[in-house]
């Protein structure tokens, strides 16, 4: 019986060292594994922005046959673009974010100069795209929750113990958050 026992110590041990080599690899590829989520989420962001941003030239160029007063609204849609191509280049969150709020206020902008031409809002073309463009709205949000809902799962699991500490260890960094900016938090100041 005591030839035994170093044996049956040296079996446990292996047997530990097994399972404790199984759990980190699985939280590794669970890390892995909420990681592409989160890219994925984040690229359903970028594949609605990108529509938006394909959808404004031509409500532009539509807006263009009724007045001249669109070209102040073009260099912004310009610079909203430039914001966005920078963001997507660098995968930001916060730079899509800003490109983002920037697109808004220049379609508000848009939206403000279609007030005044009711024969502009009674063109079909006109009114396909806004359609398009309010489906893409309605998308663009959806999205955005989708992605900090990932965002909240990947790192809540990253955070928790020990899972942190095999995250600390490969690299995996916290997914930032895509947050509104301060004016589109702000109250709508609604006046009559």
């Amino acid at each position: 019986m005591e030839k035994y026992i170093p044996w049956i110590i040296i079996g446990v041990i292996v047997l530990v060292i097994i399972i404790l080599v199984i759990s980190i690899v699985n939280i590794y590829n669970s890390l892995v594994k909420l990681r592409n989520r989160v890219k994925n989420a984040f690229s359903q962001i970028d594949v609605q922005l990108t529509r938006r941003f394909d959808l404004i030239p031509n409500l532009v160029e539509t807006v263009k046959g009724y007045t001249k007063h669109e070209e102040s609204i073009m260099g912004e849609f310009a610079r909203a673009r430039s914001l966005y191509d920078r963001a997507r280049a660098g995968n930001s969150v916060n730079g899509l974010a800003e490109a983002d709020n920037a697109l808004t206020t220049t379609l508000g902008k848009l939206m403000v100069v279609t007030e005044n031409y009711p024969e502009l809002k009674a063109d079909k073309n006109f009114a396909q795209m806004m359609e398009d463009l309010k489906d893409t709205e309605n998308k663009i949000s959806f999205v955005r929750q989708s992605y900090n809902d990932v965002v909240l799962s990947y790192n809540n699991y990253r955070e928790v113990f020990p899972k942190n500490m095999i995250a600390n260890s490969f690299g995996f960094k916290e997914a930032e958050f895509y947050k509104a900016s301060e004016e589109q938090r702000s109250n709508v100041k609604v006046q009559f």
